[in-house]
């Protein structure tokens, strides 16, 4: 009895490594890719918590190279002096103010993180680019603009909802309104895109990458995101994505 149970325990720990490893695999796919110049965009569901752990595991994978790392939130630009502080040691996350549609503990919990690795000597930028409710500029021009300025050297990581991730939309509108990724995009700048789906409600612990080559990948972002939209259905992600984060 007591063999099969440690036998037991061998599984369930097997099955764990073998997770983190696969989710480790993931992350260095999206970090290798994270060159100067280029800016790279994990799409998001709000309110995951696996999302924020996810974009937290690659920020600090990617720091742990030695590099500079410029990370960009949708949190309203009005809030970035609030930021600053936290980052400095200086004040609490709780003294930023947040979208209830975006805020949840466990962003919280990823922002401290973050400053955290600031204070430790990582070489990190932390930018809040989205618009202000009194900002008369369309969010994502907004957003797009304030990426734009930041673009150089240093690549950009940035964690933003899913629409904003795509570069590309058959819009069945005569005015569309292209979003973030498609207007960086447009103005000639190296964006990669990798928006997360997730396949049941519940919590989700496994993840792993679809290329945007794999059919999978194409019905995934049809059903979960071109489905919101006044816009036609993809034959293929070419253009659109650079891969799917599926958590199942």
């Amino acid at each position: 009895m007591f063999i099969a149970w440690l036998r037991f325990l061998g599984l369930i720990a097997g099955f764990f490594l073998s997770a983190m490893v696969h989710a480790d695999n993931i992350q260095n796919q999206i970090i290798q890719g994270m060159g100067p110049g280029t800016i790279t965009i994990i799409g998001e569901d709000h309110r995951q918590p696996e999302s924020t752990r996810f974009f937290e595991s690659i920020v600090s994978g990617y720091l742990q190279q030695g590099k500079c790392l410029i990370v960009a939130l949708e949190i309203a630009s009005s809030q970035q002096a609030a930021i600053d502080k936290v980052i400095e040691g200086g004040a609490e996350v709780t003294s930023i103010r947040i979208s209830p549609i975006i805020d949840h503990p466990a962003y919280r919990a990823m922002l401290g993180d973050l400053a955290t690795l600031k204070q430790s000597g990582s070489c990190i930028e932390l930018i809040a680019i989205d618009a202000d409710l009194k900002t008369s500029t369309r969010r994502d021009e907004w957003m797009a603009k304030i990426l734009e300025l930041k673009a150089g050297e240093v690549p950009i990581l940035a964690l933003l909802g899913n629409l904003h991730a795509l570069k590309k939309v058959d819009w069945d509108l005569e005015k569309p309104s292209p979003y973030v990724a498609e207007i960086l995009t447009s103005l000639g700048h190296q964006v990669r895109t990798f928006p997360q789906v997730w396949q049941e409600e519940a919590c989700n612990s496994h993840n792993r990458l679809l290329p945007s080559t794999c059919a999978d990948a194409v019905n995934l972002i049809n059903s979960s995101i071109i489905s919101l939209l006044n816009a036609y259905e993809y034959k293929a992600l070419d253009g659109v994505v650079d891969g799917v984060v599926l958590w199942e």
